[in-house]
């Protein structure tokens, strides 16, 4: 059993005082009886609210309409420190802001960025994760130019999917899966990012909202109809596709002309000719117009695994001549 699915089991048993002789335990040494629940001190606060104190704001990263990106340190560890700007802070933020909390401190992976903290005490509105060095996957792409060899496009998606899988296990729809939500560490991991408007999946299983982006956005999210978690399978598609490519979806189109196409003519973005047959297969699959023909990420995880064999397998017979990866842009990452 690993460690979290400890901790979980163990959050699944609250102490119980009025059960108390069924909650101890003896320790053998002293015949003493030993809480198997340990009661831990408080002083008030959450343990994830941020001592300000201990806080160091240096260099701005990005801005955004509503908030504004930094790096720093916290307690001497390397962060970033998204802080919402007072003055456009309204009810419709702080929703979202408290939701982005909410799910953060819930979640533990090695393809989610890490939550530090949280400060909640207006006006110092901000949330504090891991500071990934090597940024987000869109401005990799779009920005720096970089490119993907099959091998590095193929681990890239394995941690996605890795990413995604956990938190579908967790009942959470991401709802925002894009590239510029995709950040990578020193170690060139990638993990998901940015649960602004994620959402814990309810009972009934579907929502109607519109949110995201249109041009990764799922059919039935762009028309108001009812979905769940596989609309992040289709926003994963359009991920792949675009790190395949280096392009930017639909980029001939306005986001609203894209999205009116995937909605009204089945629009997708072309894949190339000489992609690997089961690659082009996953895409098809997991950008399926109906939601109950999209895989889920335990079988893209499955797929992907097959692909990087069988494609290792090829480039070391077929490495000197071409094959199925002439067709791919090349290059390092």
């Amino acid at each position: 059993m690993s460690p979290y699915s400890t901790l979980a089991a163990l959050q699944d048993q609250p102490c119980s005082k009025q059960k108390s002789i069924t909650f101890f335990e003896h320790d053998k040494s002293t015949n003493e009886l030993l809480p198997a629940c340990v009661e831990i001190p408080t002083d008030g606060t959450d343990e994830w609210e941020i001592d300000m104190k201990q806080l160091r704001i240096e260099k701005k990263v990005a801005c955004g309409s509503y908030g504004e990106l930094f790096r720093g340190t916290y307690c001497s560890q390397e962060v970033a420190i998204k802080i919402l700007k007072p003055e456009r802070v309204n009810a419709e933020m702080l929703r979202e802001f408290s939701q982005e909390v909410y799910i953060m401190r819930k979640v533990r992976h090695k393809n989610v960025v890490q939550f530090i903290g949280a400060c909640t005490r207006s006006p110092n509105l901000c949330i504090v994760t891991e500071f990934m060095t090597r940024g987000s996957l869109y401005d990799f792409l779009h920005k720096h130019k970089g490119v993907f060899k099959i091998q590095s496009l193929l681990k890239v998606a394995l941690d996605v999917a890795k990413g995604m899988n956990y938190l579908h296990q967790n009942n959470i729809i991401h709802r925002d899966l894009k590239t510029a939500n995709l950040l990578m560490d020193e170690h060139e991991v990638v993990k998901v990012a940015d649960f602004g408007v994620a959402r814990v999946q309810t009972e009934s299983g579907v929502m109607t909202a519109e949110t995201g982006t249109y041009r990764w956005m799922a059919p039935e999210v762009i028309e108001h109809k009812p979905y769940d978690h596989r609309a992040d399978v289709f926003s994963y598609a359009i991920v792949l596709w675009e790190l395949l490519t280096g392009e930017v979806p639909y980029s001939y189109l306005t986001p609203l002309q894209a999205a009116v196409g995937v909605v009204q003519k089945g629009l997708r973005p072309k894949i190339p000719k000489q992609t690997h047959p089961k690659l082009t297969e996953l895409l098809e699959k997991c950008w399926q117009q109906d939601p109950a023909q999209r895989p889920d990420f335990a079988e893209i995880i499955e797929m992907l695994n097959i692909l990087v064999h069988e494609v290792g397998e090829d480039e070391r017979q077929k490495d000197k001549h071409g094959g199925y990866f002439s067709g791919l842009r090349k290059g390092h990452r």
